[in-house]
């Protein structure tokens, strides 16, 4: 069964948790004894409605305060597919949380409150959406019920929001707008007879009608090895596998291939699956690949189409979100975990700091503080293979380690 994971953004209050509940709700995924806590806490607190956010606001700190901190990850099925959600929070303070929910989302719920229309928070969650390169937007106008389910109100919100979008730099963005309301159950999973202006479907069968053209985008083959087998067993002596998943594009027997770093080339022999042999690997399947030479390939390399070479160097410049509250500064070393691959990185310079809002840059900037988004150049100590994040999420994507505490300090994105 295909699965889709979808980002949630919003800012305070737009009721993100509460769409999520409501989908859980109407899908019937929520557990009986789930919806018996709902209950009772929605009557202990005085409501005469079920108050879905419950189903999602998992921490303690979360429920107490009424809002979303860390990142809670939902799971539900349908007929047609699995979900995971990432219900990330709203907070500017957050948006570090939002960046790793979002990163490795193929499509994205953006929140408006259709009282409040078009905010600074919107901006900055539209404009995280689009760094990241997420090609399936959802705009879901959310509390319908208290503006009395007004065309003129979604309209009015539409229109500031495509006013936004002509800032973005990445167009290949499908933007949908959906006007629901999650309390009540609007156009989430139905079709709501309150707005009969309104045309297109719900949010959820929206949903079920994305396939993998819509959400995924187009890159080439990049084969990562993480691990080699040799069996070294009387029947398969001579065996040597090198397995891994497909990132990008497909990979068939009988392509011509690179392995780098060492730049050797060779075909492919075969593709294997557990015990299967196919023809094709399509991308992001978990295959393991023999080759017709008997080539040295470790771990840590990456098989490619010799035609189709990503930049190998020692330097790149990258979009960087800060997660770590130690500033990262000129100079600064770390580790930058690539794919499987590991090296030792310098801060050579930081370029400018990027405002998420679509308000400019900031240069002569000295420091990066936690939620900070800027390019960074940097260095390092021997080279990678990457391509630009633009052109492939997965390959010009990685994560900054620091070498002191082990602890992830930053995501990354090359330009």
């Amino acid at each position: 069964m295909e699965v889709l994971k979808i980002a949630t953004a919003g800012s305070v209050d737009d009721g993100k948790s509460t769409l999520i509940g409501r989908i859980l709700y109407d899908t019937k995924s929520l557990t009986t004894d789930k919806l018996e806590a709902i209950e009772k806490t929605s009557k202990q607190r005085g409501y005469d409605y079920l108050d879905f956010s419950l189903a999602t606001d998992g921490l303690v700190a979360e429920r107490e305060q009424g809002i979303t901190i860390d990142v809670a990850h939902i799971y539900f099925s349908t007929k047609k597919k699995s979900y995971i959600i990432a219900d990330t929070p709203g907070h500017v303070e957050y948006t570090r949380n939002m960046v790793t929910g979002a990163s490795t989302s193929q499509a994205s719920i953006i929140l408006i409150d259709a009282r409040k229309g078009v905010i600074e928070q919107t901006n900055r969650h539209f404009f995280i959406n689009n760094l990241l390169r997420i090609k399936d937007v959802v705009v879901a106008i959310n509390k319908m019920d208290l503006v009395d389910y007004s065309e003129d109100i979604y309209n009015k919100i539409k229109a500031d929001f495509s006013e936004l979008m002509s800032k973005r730099d990445y167009q290949d963005q499908k933007i949908t707008f959906i006007p629901v309301s999650a309390l009540k159950g609007d156009n989430v999973v139905n079709k709501s007879d309150k707005m009969p202006w309104y045309k297109g479907d719900a949010l959820l069968e929206h949903l079920e009608q994305l396939d993998k053209a819509d959400i995924f985008n187009v890159g080439t083959p990049r084969f990562p090895v993480q691990y080699v087998i040799r069996p070294k067993t009387e029947d398969f002596h001579d065996y040597r596998g090198y397995a891994g998943k497909v990132y990008g594009g497909d990979l068939s027997v009988g392509d011509d291939i690179m392995v780098l770093p060492s730049k050797t080339r060779s075909k492919i022999k075969a593709i294997y699956f557990y015990d299967e042999k196919y023809e094709t690997a399509s991308r992001r399947s978990s295959v393991t690949i023999t080759l017709e030479n008997d080539i040295n390939v470790s771990r840590g390399d990456m098989i490619v189409k010799e035609d189709d070479l990503p930049t190998i160097d020692k330097q790149f410049t990258a979009n960087i979100c800060w997660m770590d509250s130690d500033q990262l500064t000129a100079g600064g070393k770390y580790i930058v975990q690539h794919g499987v691959n590991k090296v030792l990185a310098k801060v050579d310079r930081i370029n400018h700091k990027i405002n998420p809002d679509y308000s400019g840059f900031e240069k002569d900037v000295t420091g990066l503080a936690i939620n900070d988004i800027a390019s960074v150049t940097f260095k390092l100590n021997k080279p990678i293979f990457y391509d630009q994040f633009k052109d492939h999420r997965t390959n010009g994507s990685f994560i900054l380690i620091d070498p002191q505490s082990n602890n992830t300090v930053g995501a990354g994105f090359i330009q």
